[in-house]
């Protein structure tokens, strides 16, 4: 029972790490392939040769990158190598390769976030979902989503719960909407190595912006201390998110016929 539960205890945290992991890795994976999969379609093979449009995370997947998304909600995979001589138009192809990553997740954003508004039709009673009003099941904290909140709620929707068995599945996808609208708004930064800076490099300089190695790797190092010592980077994408997300499943609840 719901009920049992102590919610700071250790297996309740395994939980939710054991939801999130395979949320993160799927988010990460597609993000991956779509970079490679449109640098194919523009001509360079270069990252289908290396492996990057496979399934397999082990591809995909840096580990101080995923780390990050983890600890704080944000982070990267390693770059899809791109062979701009390659590319039949070299710098309209890289900001399109560029942008692909962060249009597929929030193409799955919004899948999982019209998703979840299905299952919660089906997880919760109708009354439940009549006295509750607007979409109590996308209220965000520190963790994100329903899993975090009070004790007390549960108490308070055990009784109105219809099918128990829909809480993990639903917890993923509210995990995986929150997931892919982080990773596409911290993409967008336009700051090396990000897709966003790219994206800013190719519209506004040409792509006249070449680093060198040791640029590239200090400044990384300070976007790192942003991260990890300040707020300025975490608190700003999470503003973004939650006014996005509010945006987006209101439209979607209007969609689907309201709450």
């Amino acid at each position: 029972m719901l009920s049992d539960f102590n919610f700071e205890n250790l297996p309740m945290k395994l939980y939710k790490l054991a939801i999130y992991i395979p949320a993160v890795i799927l988010a990460i994976i597609l993000h991956e392939i779509a970079h490679g999969y449109v640098a194919y379609r523009c001509g360079d093979e270069t990252a289908k040769n290396d492996g990057r449009l496979s399934l397999n995370p082990l591809k995909h997947v840096d580990p101080l990158g995923a780390l990050f998304l983890l600890i704080f909600r944000v982070g990267w995979a390693k770059p899809v190598p791109i062979n701009l001589g390659r590319l039949r138009r070299p710098l309209r192809d890289s900001t399109l390769v560029a942008l692909a990553g962060v249009t597929v997740n929030f193409l799955l954003f919004l899948f999982f976030s019209f998703t979840s508004i299905i299952l919660c039709s089906s997880l919760y009673s109708a009354e439940a979902i009549s006295a509750l009003g607007r979409p109590f099941f996308l209220r965000m904290d520190s963790w994100g989503y329903l899993l975090q909140l009070s004790p007390e709620t549960y108490l308070y929707l055990e009784p109105v719960i219809k099918t128990k068995w829909l809480l993990p599945i639903q917890t993923f996808v509210l995990f995986s909407a929150q997931i892919n609208l982080g990773l596409c708004l911290f993409n967008l930064l336009p700051f090396p190595p990000l897709d966003g800076f790219h994206v800013v490099n190719n519209i506004f300089f040409k792509g006249k912006l070449n680093l060198s190695d040791r640029a590239f790797v200090i400044l990384r190092v300070v976007f790192l201390i942003l991260l990890l010592f300040t707020d300025v980077v975490g608190e700003r994408i999470s503003t973004v998110m939650l006014w996005v997300q509010t945006s987006v499943v209101n439209v979607l609840l209007m969609l689907a016929g309201g709450v």
